[in-house]
């Protein structure tokens, strides 16, 4: 039970990596809020994680709204009492070039990916420092460390959030709020799922990681599962890759 008695928000949790987050965190001990702008999918998550005897509640949230993401923190304290982790997972992807990209689709894309991230934190520190510390846990991706074509806003929020990532541990150390990123590579999602046309597309995909394969989501739960608990007290700052070797090269 390594999150045993710990109370942890996890955005964007209706499916993907935040859902295998979600359940794992749970499956550790911890209490669960769920948050996500798909109230079926939340509710979902949060029935799953029922099923098993374990702790989880669901609120709606959109990232991008302040007041959504003070509601979501209250709603927490309030349940639970306390809080002890948010890993910022809700993000979208966009492919497109610069010359090529709608000015109000840049926007979406940064609102969603970097001001949710910047929203939720704002949100989330005064009851961490409250509680005498936390572990914030932001999703960049491997495009937060090396660059992709075809993928300007997408490429924009990531790099922003790993800096974002780092200057933040910097700041909140003295609170004994730990900050640190994960940088996964492609993981099948549903996310990834929609981009992925066909079996020669997918092992195309594929084949760019050294591992020859597409990660799982709980491969990425696991690294938050570190991340979230006492094991990794003295880390901070860090942007992890959880990419099957993509940036290895």
């Amino acid at each position: 039970m390594r999150l045993k008695d710990k109370v942890a928000i996890i955005t964007g949790a209706a499916s993907g990596i935040g859902k295998a987050t979600a359940r794992l965190f749970a499956e550790h001990g911890a209490k669960i809020v769920v948050a996500d702008i798909d109230v079926e999918g939340g509710e979902l998550s949060v029935a799953d994680i029922h099923d098993k005897g374990l702790h989880g509640s669901f609120i709606h949230a959109d990232v991008t709204i302040q007041e959504n993401t003070q509601q979501m923190v209250d709603h927490t304290v309030n349940l639970y009492g306390k809080l002890d982790i948010i890993v910022n997972s809700a993000g979208i992807a966009m492919r497109l070039p610069v010359d090529e990209l709608p000015e109000e689709d840049w926007h979406h894309c940064l609102g969603v990916n970097l001001t949710g991230v910047f929203l939720s934190c704002k949100a989330a520190i005064p009851a961490m420092r409250k509680n005498g510390g936390g572990s914030i846990i932001n999703l960049s991706s491997i495009y937060g460390l090396v660059g992709a074509e075809v993928r300007a806003a997408y490429v924009a929020s990531k790099g922003a959030v790993t800096n974002l990532t780092r200057g933040m541990a910097l700041d909140y150390a003295e609170d004994n709020i730990r900050v640190n990123c994960i940088c996964p590579g492609f993981i099948e999602t549903p996310l990834v799922a929609g981009v992925v046309k066909n079996p020669d597309e997918y092992q195309k995909l594929a084949n760019r990681h050294p591992l020859r394969r597409l990660g799982q989501p709980t491969e990425i739960a696991y690294g938050a599962l570190y991340l979230g608990s006492d094991e990794s007290a003295f880390v901070t700052g860090i942007a992890l890759p959880i990419d099957g070797g993509y940036t290895a090269g």
